[in-house]
């Protein structure tokens, strides 16, 4: 369970906190950093008769944030070609790194909290292996022909993996440059870790398919391919709008499947069968850059990507939202999935009625969030609880932790009691 930063001491053990709903409900922002990302150069002023103002550029935003494994130290990526180190128990910002050749995008620790992978987002489309204490880089890692935009770190060893526009997804090792493992796909794909690093799942847009491989015999093929498809899609346009994924997260307790989309809905899938269990709704995606602009018959990623992920404990998703509201939604009351369809013995791969099929084709339950909190004054792109204490980051325009507020649970506690006592 996550503690409480400020509770920690050399002479106070550590108070454990449980998330609860009452608790999520409490989080309200106590250190903004409005300087996150530095503003664009103003466009130069006009200089003879004639010639009119520039518009001014659109406002910066962090791109990518992360927390180190003990939850200690969050790193961003922003929009100027910096990523920046905050210290996640003084509230501080500790160093600045400026990276204008490459750019910087998906910043993510590694298994030390000096050293971070990101992937560019100019000159080239190599990874970067980047010391935080030297501020030098260690190593590159080459071979994605187009942009990458999916980055995720095994959680067990020094292995990595990325995908890219150019239709691949690349496994690697930390301590040599050259890919270990490539698949080659018909699109661009997002890619993810399940809890105990033996399973991975790449996500392949345009084919609403959902591949999951055994780690270690990655080169074979995935051991269940999952579609996935909205009953609601077909009721709105025909034929459906095809679901732009734009990030995979499993739950810590391997159960179930996140799947972040840039439309106006999320996807919670059975982690075992593929089985869509809910649809978490209520916020506005981040496909469009503005609330009012149309939505193209084509879906988009815009800057979808990291807005939504679970808390360290299972029981929440946390997504961010065009309009800037942060969004909780409880999970803890998701129906079970059906049970398994009956088999004949000689042929395990019949199934010998049509249930499975039927409850697969029915309307996924739809969650709405249990809390909507007022965030940034522009679309909230990053959301991401850290997975030690009791604190949530988020981040558009500026950069914002949270920490619950329980300075009203003393009074609350006082007031049960005398109604007791008065009863």
């Amino acid at each position: 369970m996550p503690p409480h930063p400020s509770s920690s001491s050399a002479s106070h053990p550590p108070v454990t906190l449980t998330l609860h709903n009452g608790l999520m409900a409490k989080l309200k922002p106590s250190k903004i950093f409005k300087t996150a990302v530095e503003p664009a150069p103003k466009p130069p002023s006009p200089v003879g008769p004639g010639q009119h103002q520039k518009a001014a550029p659109p406002a910066r935003s962090v791109t990518g944030i992360c927390f180190d494994d003990r939850g200690d130290q969050l790193i961003t990526a922003g929009e100027d070609e910096t990523f920046k180190l905050y210290s996640c128990k003084s509230g501080k910002l500790t160093k600045t790194f400026y990276s204008k050749k490459y750019g910087v995008d998906l910043p993510r620790f590694t298994h030390k909290n000096t050293a971070i992978l990101h992937a560019s987002t100019k000159e080239d489309d190599t990874i970067r292996y980047h010391s935080l204490h030297d501020n030098k880089y260690l190593q590159y890692f080459r071979g994605h022909k187009a942009r990458v935009v999916s980055l995720e770190v095994s959680p067990i060893d020094d292995g990595f993996m990325s995908g890219s526009m150019d239709n691949t997804v690349r496994l690697w090792d930390l301590r040599t440059p050259n890919c270990r493992g490539l698949l080659t796909l018909p699109n661009n794909s997002v890619v993810a870790y399940d809890s105990s690093g033996m399973v991975f799942a790449v996500a392949v847009n345009e084919y609403s398919r959902i591949l999951l491989y055994d780690t270690a015999n990655y080169d074979k093929a995935p051991f269940i391919t999952i579609l996935l498809e909205d009953p609601a899609l077909a009721l709105k346009s025909y034929p459906p709008r095809p679901i732009c994924m734009t990030s995979l997260s499993f739950s810590t307790n391997g159960k179930y499947l996140l799947v972040g989309c840039s439309s106006d809905t999320h996807y919670i899938l059975d982690a075992f069968d593929g089985f869509l269990i809910a649809k978490l709704e209520g916020h506005i995606g981040l496909e469009r850059t503005r609330i009012n602009a149309q939505l193209d018959i084509k879906p988009s990623k815009g800057i979808s990507g990291e807005e939504v992920s679970w808390t360290p404990d299972s029981k929440y998703v946390i997504g961010g939202s065009l309009d800037g509201r942060i969004f909780i939604w409880d999970i803890t009351n998701l129906p079970p999935r059906p049970d398994p369809e009956p088999t004949i013995p000689s042929r395990p791969d019949t199934i010998l009625s049509s249930r499975a099929e039927a409850e697969r084709k029915k309307f996924p339950v739809r969650l709405n969030p249990i809390v909507a909190l007022d965030a940034h004054p522009g679309p909230s792109r990053c959301v991401k609880f850290n997975p030690r204490l009791a604190m949530m980051a988020s981040a558009g325009t500026e950069l914002a932790f949270w920490l619950p507020d329980t300075s009203g649970d003393a009074e609350e506690a006082a007031k049960d009691l005398l109604k007791k006592r008065t009863a």
